[in-house]
């Protein structure tokens, strides 16, 4: 990030997300235990939350423990999750994680950056899923709806997601750290989707330099 944002910009844009999706720390993916969480996340990588949602009930049912999982036969695993894209990655690292959490913490998943990245197939985005979800400990989880936003915002001009994380730690107030990500990710699905952003119906309109930019392009063509 070359230019920080305007603060008192950054403050409206967060007033107008929190009046918009509200101020609860919202997870989409369905689980009752930590660990189902970490699975669901780890399945969820360049996949849907409605897909993994599909998959989950059935996969947790039959692998109602952690010792489950680890004990899984792979081929079987792959089997349960094959509707989801990269599943013989996902049923590796699945098997390699649950025997991590039993064998080094206990069956307990992690509460360190440095702890969960060294499960299988956890990465920032991941670890900080899971420290803002489960321990309310302040994350930016960086996907492709934020990163990509977050430019359109000009909160950043990075493109590698740990450099975005950490501009929009230096631009975001830390309460809203954890929030931020449901909220950007709830808007880049429904207003300002990447193939065709509605700047005209989003609530960000006026305090987004992207829009701005769109109406003088409109305005140029007239």
């Amino acid at each position: 990030m070359t230019v920080r944002p305007d603060e008192v910009r950054v403050r409206e844009v967060l007033r107008r997300l929190d009046e918009a999706y509200g101020t609860d720390d919202i997870i989409y993916l369905t689980h009752e235990k930590d660990w189902q969480l970490l699975v669901a996340v780890i399945l969820s990588a360049q996949c849907t939350d409605a897909r993994v949602n599909m998959v989950t009930p059935h996969l947790f049912e039959r692998y109602d423990t952690l010792q489950k999982l680890a004990d899984a036969d792979i081929h079987e695993l792959e089997e349960e999750i094959r509707s989801i894209g990269f599943y013989h990655a996902k049923a590796k690292n699945i098997i390699g994680t649950s025997k991590r959490l039993i064998e080094v913490y206990g069956g307990r998943v992690p509460d360190t950056m440095e702890e969960l990245l060294t499960l299988p197939g956890v990465g920032r985005k991941t670890a900080n899923l899971m420290l803002g979800n489960i321990y309310h400990t302040p994350g930016i989880v960086v996907d492709t709806h934020v990163k990509r936003i977050s430019r359109k915002l000009g909160f950043t001009e990075e493109t590698d997601p740990e450099k975005v994380e950490y501009d929009l730690m230096d631009v975001l107030p830390t309460e809203h750290w954890i929030r931020y990500n449901m909220q950007i990710i709830t808007l880049g699905r429904t207003i300002c989707t990447a193939r065709k952003p509605d700047c005209t119906a989003c609530f960000l309109r006026e305090v987004c330099p992207s829009a701005e930019n769109t109406d003088k392009m409109k305005r140029s063509d007239t």
